[in-house]
Formats: structure tokens, sequence, C-alpha cells
């Protein structure tokens, strides 16, 4: 589980298909719905504890990319 791609494909294992319009609202999702999975035994710990950092990660970059706008990644 490296990459933001990786966590979406964990949720559509389970039925869970995320797109709220804005890429840090469907990170702040998925975040949601990986607990959610989590809570109920359906995701072991150690895909969970990856999968969050991968959100983490993804929601710091698009925090960083809202507050310098002008710049290309």
């Amino acid at each position: 589980m490296k990459t933001l791609y990786d966590v979406q494909q964990l949720l559509k294992k389970f039925g869970i298909y995320v797109y709220v319009g804005k890429r840090i609202w469907d990170i702040e999702l998925m975040s949601i719905e990986l607990k959610h999975l989590h809570d109920a035994g359906v995701v072991d710990n150690q895909t969970y504890t990856k999968a969050v950092m991968v959100l983490r990660h993804e929601h710091h970059l698009e925090e960083v990319r809202a507050k310098q706008p002008n710049k290309l990644y």
C-alpha cells in the first residue's frame, strides 16, 4: 500500500467508491470509511496502518497545494 490509488482499490473491494468532487474531501471521506472497516474488523491492523499513512501524506500534500496554488507540481 503506497499510493492513494491503492487505498481506493482497497475500499473498492468492499463496495466503497468515493468521489465528492474535491480531492481533499475525498481523502477525508476515505479515512472515515477506512476507520469504519477497521472498527468492524474486516481490515487488519497492518493494512489499516499503511492506508492511514498514505491518506495522511496525501492530505498533507493537498494542504500544501492549497496554500501555494500558483506553483506547478
